[in-house]
């Protein structure tokens, strides 16, 4: 039994290395930093509950603590072959960024919303959850189209940068250029119809961009200029645009 009254040994996942690997973590910061810590929670893959591992893989791991600066310190190890990335944050420093509606929302707000709780004695998480998606039921339109904006700008940077380096036979430089034009591309789907993806690769398959070729990622980028445009704002401008934007 946990902590927070959760059987965890009823739950079939816990077979999974990476369950044992982060309740071992957990325990072992509940111990150390006994004053310190709020929740402890896994995000990603693991809190969906639908992620094999096979043994190896990641666990993203959360540490709330009642106050920034306190706890042990964020970092990623690899435990007994389980790669684990421990996000440490303080309450209302984690609440503020839920609240945030940033470019990277898309790649984002999957750890907000979904997440199974390790420690959660006072249900925080819940309040987190809680706390996200009232921001979102809130959020205007053009929030999200101005994120989108932000967003686009940088998918056409790394397109065009993609483009010239494969124009110089510097190949294997052009893929990381396109593959990040693609992401971008996808975080700009995910912002217009206010969609959210569990991590990166979830986001250009998701968006049918995974293997998209050079032309394909011009024209859904040319698309998207279209559609920011028919919104409210061209992604083009003057200089008097950008020093009053």
């Amino acid at each position: 039994m946990d902590g927070d009254g959760t059987d965890l040994a009823a739950d079939p996942h816990r077979d999974d290395p990476r369950w044992r690997v982060a309740e071992r973590t957990a325990d072992a910061a509940r111990r150390r930093f006994p004053a310190d810590i709020l929740a402890v929670a896994v995000h990603g893959p693991l809190a969906h509950g639908d992620d094999d591992g096979g043994g190896d893989g990641e666990v993203g791991l959360l540490l709330v603590t009642y106050r920034a600066g306190t706890g042990p310190t964020p970092s990623t190890r690899r435990v007994d072959r389980v790669l684990v990335d421990l996000t440490v944050a303080g309450a209302d420093d984690y609440l503020r960024q839920a609240r945030a509606l940033t470019p990277l929302w898309p790649l984002t707000a999957d750890r907000y919303v979904t997440t199974t709780a390790l420690y959660d004695p006072t249900g925080w998480l819940r309040t987190l959850r809680d706390e996200h998606l009232g921001r979102l039921a809130r959020a205007r339109p053009a929030e999200f189209t101005a994120a989108a904006r932000q967003s686009w700008y940088r998918g056409w940077a790394a397109h065009a940068r993609a483009a010239r380096l494969a124009e110089w036979y510097e190949t294997d430089q052009a893929l990381l250029m396109l593959g990040e034009a693609r992401l971008a591309a996808a975080t700009v789907t995910g912002l217009l119809s206010r969609t959210y993806f569990r991590d990166p690769g979830d986001a250009v398959r998701r968006t049918g961009l995974a293997g998209a070729d050079m032309t394909e990622v011009g024209k859904v980028l040319a698309g998207q200029a279209d559609e920011l445009a028919a919104r409210g704002r061209p992604v083009d401008g003057t200089v008097d645009d950008l020093l009053t934007d």
